[in-house]
């Protein structure tokens, strides 16, 4: 690992209820557990979820636009091209998820964990990601243009042609990471920490010849 930004867990209580998904008006759950179930074919703006767990959830063809979550966990859910765009997301985590292109973009995130997640194509656009870690995902082709970094983590990660244009990555340490390529400017490389096998890939987009 190379670096792991100390990072607020979610405060969930002992106890939460069993609760199943019943959308309602202003939506708001909290201090519940939602497991084992799927949820389908849902577009509700603003709904919130605070000290919520889901767990063994599937979501299908679902848009929730400016969600709220707070203190919430997915522990092996599938949000695949879910959209959270717009949201607002602090102290949560996503744990051993299928996130394919789940939409994060113009999300604020804070306090986040992604962990042992398969999230290839997840999208991250224009959002403002401060103590954020990923930790041993998948992110081929994940995009991240024009995001805002503050204290973010790639541990042992899988970034394949993710996209990181007009993203400085001043302070990002991409060691411990894999990838034939990436997509970014060399004005946003300038403080980015990487091994000098990544630098000598990194050169080429110079139009350097390597000897």
């Amino acid at each position: 690992m190379s670096k792991t930004i100390k990072i607020q867990q979610p405060k969930i209580p002992d106890g939460l209820t069993a609760r199943t998904f019943q959308p309602m008006e202003d939506p708001y759950y909290e201090m519940c557990i939602i497991s084992d179930c799927s949820i389908l074919s849902e577009e509700i703006h603003r709904i919130r979820f605070e000290q919520v767990i889901f767990k063994n959830v599937t979501f299908l063809d679902v848009s929730f636009k400016s969600i709220e979550l707070t203190d919430v966990i997915f522990d092996h859910c599938d949000l695949s091209n879910t959209d959270f765009s717009d949201g607002s997301i602090h102290r949560v985590e996503f744990i051993e998820s299928k996130i394919l292109g789940l939409n994060l973009s113009d999300a604020s995130l804070g306090n986040v964990l992604f962990e042992n997640c398969n999230a290839n194509m997840i999208s991250f656009g224009y959002a403002k990601l401060k103590q954020v870690n990923f930790n041993s995902c998948s992110l081929r082709n994940a995009d991240y243009y024009e995001s805002k970094f503050n204290k973010v983590a790639f541990n042992d990660c899988d970034l394949n042609e993710a996209n990181f244009e007009q993203t400085p990555l001043k302070g990002i340490d991409l060691s411990s990471c894999t990838f034939d390529t990436i997509n970014v400017s060399i004005k946003d490389l300038a403080g980015c920490e990487v091994t000098a096998e990544q630098g000598l890939g990194f050169a080429r987009l110079l139009g350097l010849i390597i000897k």
